[in-house]
């Protein structure tokens, strides 16, 4: 891709004002995600649920099982919402979801209406959410797609580390449950107000003097819904996307225990790691999207499998006793659960283009949602079967193995005739470079 002709003295005062406000919507989306990622310090409030409620470990994280589960359904159906209300009342319908499901969630002390309000009330709001922010920086920045989002998406990553603390405070405090509440209040007070700005260009819209380079912005015509299940890129996409999220929750979920079962770490020590882990996923979302415009989808793809399944063999051979080995390997895990999330939603506007967005990502992002259902239900059984977490990477070693076959083989543009795209008549579409 490249700018030419496009020095500031050329452009007019509408346009410089363009080129720097698109900014502020990854600004806004990278706050949501900020606020939105505080489902990934669910983990915290486990065991003061279990006491509160007098409740074991398998109800207390039923909520969070619930919550992925809406979350990804959600997704898959939130794009028609963004096709027909736009992005600004999308976000902040869902935004307004998210606050009131953790309100009501810490009004009663019951596990079943916990599942309720914070699983499936908060999980089809940030199902709603998720996406607007993100469908929006795809059309401010055809030039940099995959950076504008992986920065969008780190908030999400971070999240853990800036929300897991005061959510220990909070507890500590006033218990799980009014933390729930308190916290709740603040996302219905903040969320719709984030959201109230997001917006698309206008039609027609790109970056002064900005034409796209062959093979990797613009590589296929805007497919929409039903033209995209045609191609042959999607099924691989949509695996590929499962067996990188597979292979990171595998590892995600048994961080904590594994560094001190395995790695000999004490308990403090393990949960020290698990706050650094969550940097290393927040810094893949922009890594990863960088590479995705600079190298493509496809190779960013192999190199995140092939640093997988690298992580994965070298803690099979001397990850027992060895602190320094975990957590390089787990840095490396978590990095690249974060890159997925970048790489996956980048592909997707990549390949199938950015008109009908919205519903095209909520489809492939159901692999997220199979990947996680997937990889909490595998790793639980290996270590029940095995006795040891070091099982563990021998099915993540094959779900790396198995990801570098198919993004070798089958993870490039559209090559053939669609018959309906987005919005227009049927092109060709074009070899690109890949």
């Amino acid at each position: 891709m490249s700018i030419a002709g496009s020095s500031a003295s050329d452009l007019s005062p509408q346009e410089r004002r363009e080129l720097r406000g698109r900014w502020l919507f990854v600004a806004l989306g990278f706050l949501v995600n900020l606020c939105e990622g505080g489902i990934y310090a669910f983990s915290v409030f486990r065991k003061p649920l279990e006491e509160r409620l007098s409740i074991g470990a398998t109800a207390s994280g039923l909520p969070f099982t619930v919550f992925l589960a809406v979350f990804a359904v959600t997704m898959a159906v939130s794009g028609g919402l963004l096709e027909r209300w736009g992005p600004r009342k999308t976000g902040i319908l869902g935004g307004i979801l998210v606050g009131l499901g953790w309100v009501l969630a810490g009004l009663w002390p019951n596990v079943a209406l916990l599942v309720l309000f914070y699983g499936v009330l908060s999980g089809a709001g940030v199902g709603l959410l998720y996406g607007a922010p993100i469908a929006v920086v795809t059309r401010w920045f055809p030039d940099r797609k995959g950076l504008a989002v992986g920065l969008t998406l780190m908030g999400f990553g971070l999240s853990a580390l800036v929300i897991a603390p005061v959510l220990s405070t909070l507890i500590n405090s006033v218990g799980p449950l009014r933390t729930f509440t308190y916290l709740g209040l603040v996302f219905l007070a903040v969320l719709p107000v984030l959201a109230a700005p997001l917006r698309y260009p206008r039609p027609g819209w790109r970056p002064p003097g900005w034409v796209p380079a062959n093979g990797h912005s613009s590589l296929g015509p805007d497919l929409d819904r039903k033209a995209m299940l045609r191609t042959r890129t999607f099924y691989v996409l949509w695996l590929t996307f499962t067996f990188g999220s597979m292979a990171g929750l595998m590892a995600v979920g048994i961080a904590a225990p594994f560094g001190k079962e395995v790695a000999g770490l004490s308990p403090r020590m393990a949960a020290l790691a698990v706050s650094a882990f969550a940097m290393f996923n927040g810094l893949g979302r922009p890594l990863f999207g960088w590479l995705a415009d600079r190298i493509t989808p496809r190779y960013a793809a192999i190199l995140s499998f092939a640093l997988i399944l690298a992580a994965a063999v070298a803690l099979d051979v001397g990850g027992k006793g060895h602190p320094a080995l975990y957590f390089l390997a787990f840095a490396v895990f978590w990095l690249n659960l974060g890159g997925w999330l970048a790489i996956a939603p980048t592909a997707t506007a990549i390949f199938f283009g950015a008109k009908d967005y919205g519903r095209n990502y909520g489809l492939t992002f159901t692999a997220y949602g199979a990947g996680g259902i997937l990889a909490g239900t595998i790793s639980g059984l290996v270590r029940d079967l095995t006795g040891s977490y070091l099982a563990v990477f021998f099915p993540v070693m094959g779900l790396a193995c198995a990801g570098l076959v198919l993004a070798v083989w089958g993870l490039r543009p559209p090559q053939e005739p669609q018959a309906t795209v987005a919005h227009g008549p049927s092109p060709t579409v074009t070899k690109a470079r890949i």
